[in-house]
C-alpha cells in the first residue's frame, strides 16, 4: 500500500506517520507514505498557493493549478490515475467498511485542504472520493488523512503482527469490542470475569458476543441497525433496555 498526501504541511505527515505500528510497517516495506508539498508547485517565488475567492467572502482559497500539478506528479510517478480522497466535512463519514475497501488499493492519494477550501474546478478534475471523519471543522486535512491512513493500514496484510487483531477489534461485524483483561486476576478489588479463566472456548466466545451486544446497545445503538443480530439476541437487547430504563427511573 502506497499513501501519497498532497499537503501544505508535509512535516505533519512525516512526523505523525513514522512511529509505532505504522512506522514499523513502513520500515518493513508493507507501506510507503509520501508527503507531497503543494507549495513546491507554486508558480511564484514566494510559493503562494492561495488567493481571494471570486464573488467575495471571508478568507482565502487554495488555487487549482498548484494542487493539480502536485497531483500530476504522483500520477506520473505511479503511471496511472489513482484514487484521490479529499478530506472535507461535506463527504461521506468514514467507517470501518470504507477502511477495508480502501485497503484493497495499491495507491491512495489524500488531498488536504486549508484556508476556506480548494478551487472547485480542480476537485472536479481529480477527486474520486469525498470523505469526512466527523461532523466538525478542523484547520486542515492532515489530521483526518492520518486518521484514515492509520485505520486503512491495519487492514493491509503484514502490517499487524497478528492479523486477527485487525479484524476482531471495535466495529468489526458492526458491533463494539468486548471488554478485555490481563494479569493480575484481581486489581483494586476488581476481578477478571471467571468465564475468561475457565479455558472453555465456546463459553468465552458466547460471553464476548454478549458483551459486544451489550456495549453496542448501550453506547452505540445506531450500529445495531446494520449489525448481524439474531432474534434471540434482539430479545436480549430489549430486556437490557427495560432494565436500564428502570435503573434510570430509580435515580
Amino acid at each position: 500500500m502506497n499513501f501519497h498526501v498532497l499537503t501544505l504541511f508535509p512535516e505533519m505527515i512525516e512526523q505523525g506517520m513514522n512511529t509505532s505500528i505504522i512506522g514499523r510497517a513502513i520500515a518493513g516495506g508493507y507501506l510507503t507514505v509520501q508527503a507531497v508539498n503543494i507549495r513546491d508547485f507554486a508558480f511564484n517565488k514566494h510559493q503562494k498557493v492561495d488567493d481571494y475567492p471570486y464573488g467575495g467572502g471571508a478568507g482565502m482559497l487554495m488555487q487549482a493549478e498548484p494542487v493539480y500539478l502536485a497531483y500530476e506528479s504522483v500520477e506520473k510517478k505511479i503511471g496511472k490515475k489513482p484514487r484521490v480522497i479529499y478530506l472535507t466535512p461535506q463527504g461521506r463519514v468514514f467507517h470501518q467498511e470504507m477502511a477495508r475497501e480502501f485497503a484493497r488499493e495499491e495507491d491512495l492519494v489524500f488531498l488536504c485542504g486549508h484556508y476556506e477550501g480548494i478551487d472547485e474546478r480542480v476537485l472536479e478534475e481529480i477527486v474520486t472520493d469525498y470523505v469526512s471523519i466527523g461532523d466538525y471543522v478542523l484547520t486542515g486535512g492532515e489530521l483526518p488523512a492520518m486518521v484514515m491512513m492509520d485505520s486503512i493500514s491495519r487492514m493491509v496484510p503484514g502490517v499487524l503482527s497478528n492479523q486477527e487483531s485487525g479484524e476482531t477489534e471495535s466495529f468489526s461485524g458492526g458491533l463494539l469490542e468486548y471488554p478485555q483483561y490481563s494479569r493480575p486476576e484481581e486489581w483494586h478489588g476488581r476481578k477478571v470475569p471467571p468465564v475468561l479463566l475457565s479455558g472453555h472456548h465456546a463459553n468465552i466466545d458466547a460471553w464476548r458476543r454478549e458483551q459486544s451486544l451489550m456495549r453496542t446497545a448501550k453506547y452505540r445503538p445506531d450500529l445495531l441497525k446494520t449489525a448481524d443480530i439474531t432474534n434471540k439476541e434482539w430479545n436480549l437487547i430489549r430486556q437490557w433496555r427495560k432494565e436500564w430504563k428502570a435503573e434510570t427511573n430509580k435515580e
